[in-house]
């Protein structure tokens, strides 16, 4: 059952307890994908999603299912970028297969599953995309105007951006990780609430 915490955060957001619960779920998953394969996910450059790995990796299922009981997403897309994102939801019909980077199946899936989710929540619920995903105001329009036809070609061509949010912010993933292994549900909320400082802090730059 969601705490207190969660419920406040739907009250105050207008999200559904089910869309909070799906963004849950995506986070399990992400991190499940971050533990079992420390990967490269950059093109260029030393990734710092390898470091969030490392703190991922040793906490057990419960743990990482404690993490991952954020009101927002763990992972990101490039989302942020309005000026990519609404270049590639207008283009996504003219990209092929080849044009793909690589990437493991299960990653795949789960990117299919993050860009269905980022349509819904943008078009189901007018700033779900920003306060979840850090999406762009002009992202989240672009993402309503699209049909889901445009979504299955994407997932080949955008997997490479899955990324680990704020992987730049050691701090916050050595919090993050580090409450999830102590039996304090209120120390772990607080450290999930900053992650809504850093949402917001984001929207205004």
């Amino acid at each position: 059952m969601p705490d207190a915490y969660v419920i406040s955060w739907v009250r105050e957001s207008h999200l559904s307890a089910e869309i909070l619960e799906s963004v849950r779920e995506l986070n399990h998953r992400f991190l499940d994908i971050v533990a079992l394969q420390p990967r490269h996910w950059s093109t260029s450059g030393p990734d710092p999603s390898a470091a969030v790995s490392a703190q991922v990796a040793p906490l057990s299922a419960a743990q990482k299912a404690a993490a991952a009981g954020c009101p927002y997403a763990l992972f990101d897309l490039r989302f942020g970028d309005d000026c990519y994102w609404q270049k590639r939801l207008q283009t996504a019909d003219h990209w092929e297969v080849a044009d793909a980077s690589p990437v493991d199946s299960r990653t795949l899936d789960f990117v299919r599953l993050a860009l269905f989710f980022a349509w819904h929540a943008a078009s189901t619920t007018r700033l779900a995309g920003q306060l979840l995903l850090g999406m762009h105001e002009l992202t989240a329009t672009a993402f309503r105007g699209a049909t889901i036809d445009r979504l299955p070609s994407l997932a080949a061509t955008e997997a490479v951006n899955l990324t680990a949010r704020w992987n730049g912010c050691a701090a916050y993933w050595q919090a993050l990780t580090g409450a999830a292994t102590l039996p304090n549900l209120a120390h772990l909320r607080r450290i999930q609430l900053y992650g809504l400082q850093l949402t917001a802090a984001a929207r205004l730059t």
